[in-house]
């Protein structure tokens, strides 16, 4: 994991097409900003993992089944 400190009015670069902003920083929390194509989603940590849960759900398989999958994938690959 890089870890970067950065003041309020700050940014930083991810490739050429994202950018995050320090907007505020205040006791416990900071506000940030962050452009991005639109043809990229953006989430909270919590909400991408909701999506996640339910696009499995949907899909009929359990996470057994998908872990299992990945194994034999990766088993393949080597």
């Amino acid at each position: 994991m890089l870890v970067l400190t950065r003041k309020s009015g700050e940014a930083i670069r991810i490739g050429d097409d994202i950018k995050i902003v320090i907007i505020d920083v205040r006791e416990n929390q900071i506000k940030l900003g962050i452009e991005a194509p639109q043809s990229l989603s953006v989430h909270r940590e919590e909400i991408y993992l909701k999506i996640q849960e339910e696009n499995i759900k949907a899909a009929g398989v359990s996470q057994a089944d998908i872990t299992a999958t990945l194994g034999d994938l990766i088993k393949k690959s080597k």
